[in-house]
């Protein structure tokens, strides 16, 4: 599980963990806040200032509603403070401890948070039982699955547990209108098919409905092949396929998902040369960064991610095999 619960529980009692009631509480006019989660019902006597952020890209949401965390979980990056480029600016000098491997109870216990943002973090209902000792803690909602929390739910429901409703409002509004522009703008999209694809470790597959890779697909109004619709795997969130058979990617635009910026074993990928998508110029290469925007799924990453991808989609879809998709071109991967 992570933690020893007789270790933990010994330092409850000698004051290494700080229970919630020992934090001060601060007057709120308000009534509680409740929250519904997949793990029970927590509840806030007020919203929310010192956060910890255990889900591995909650941190997005809530540099974004103007919250710096005082701890980040590290999930992947070279990054200060695990903070990728386009949240960066919104740290506003702040310096949150990151948090590596697995959840230290002493560790966020010794930050003596007022609420403990656990959606898409991975822990368990037991180490949720423990970390609640310590403070309020947010899990997703019992409708999704524990990493598929869509990013206008997240930045609602962290709105509401900082009592900046408005501002999450405005954040999903202004979203939403960079989407709709960038549709408007690309009318060649209308009507396309798109896949998010990996290939590593010499599996291939794609990523399917409820990750945020092929969420943000949707989000520009993409629809999925008819074979993708079919295609399920471990936590519902990406579908290996049969190195024989890659048919399912096969769509009007092809985006190869990658968090390596070489990818030898991709371009010598056999079966992925039997792809129209391949033969015609209509894949597009999501390159580490681009990647990493797609894979956090947020208020900042996704705008960031499309303006950074919007010119290969749509040189991609235009139907023309001669336009050129320069980052499949500076991948090796064009035909």
């Amino acid at each position: 599980m992570g933690f020893d619960r007789r270790r933990v529980l010994k330092g409850l009692g000698a004051g290494l963990l700080a229970p919630a009631p020992l934090l001060p509480i601060r007057a709120f006019a308000g009534e509680a806040l409740r929250f519904v989660h997949a793990y029970g019902e927590t509840v806030l006597p007020a919203p929310a200032r010192r956060v910890v952020s255990l889900g591995y890209t909650t941190h997005d949401t809530l540099l974004a509603l103007g919250e710096p965390p005082i701890a980040v979980r590290y999930w992947y990056g070279d990054y200060p403070f695990g903070v990728w480029p386009w949240a960066q600016p919104y740290l506003n000098g702040a310096e949150p401890v990151l948090l590596s491997g697995e959840v230290s109870m002493e560790k966020v216990a010794a930050l003596r948070p007022d609420l403990i943002v656990a959606i898409s973090s991975g822990i368990s209902k037991a180490e949720y039982s423990i970390l609640s000792c310590i403070a309020p803690v947010l899990m997703h909602e019992p409708s999704f699955s524990t990493y598929s929390t869509p990013w206008d739910v997240m930045t609602r429901t962290l709105g509401r547990a900082l009592g900046r409703s408005k501002e999450a409002e405005a954040l999903v509004a202004r979203t939403r209108d960079i989407f709709a522009a960038a549709r408007e703008r690309n009318p060649v999209w209308a009507g396309k098919t798109a896949v998010a694809a990996y290939h590593w470790s010499g599996e291939t597959g794609a990523f399917v409905h409820g990750d945020n890779r092929a969420d943000f697909l949707s989000e520009l109004g993409f629809a999925v092949t008819p074979k993708l619709r079919q295609l399920t795997g471990p936590d519902d969130f990406y579908g290996a396929l049969s190195p024989e058979d890659l048919s399912p990617l096969d769509a009007d635009i092809l985006v190869w998902v990658s968090s390596f910026a070489a990818v030898p074993d991709l371009i010598a990928l056999p079966m992925r040369k039997t792809l129209a998508a391949h033969r015609e110029g209509r894949e597009v290469f999501a390159g580490p960064l681009v990647a990493g925007a797609m894979s956090h799924g947020s208020v900042l990453s996704l705008p960031f991610a499309l303006n950074a991808i919007e010119a290969d989609l749509t040189a991609a879809a235009d139907g023309s095999p001669e336009t050129v998709v320069q980052s499949a071109l500076q991948a090796g991967l064009a035909p």
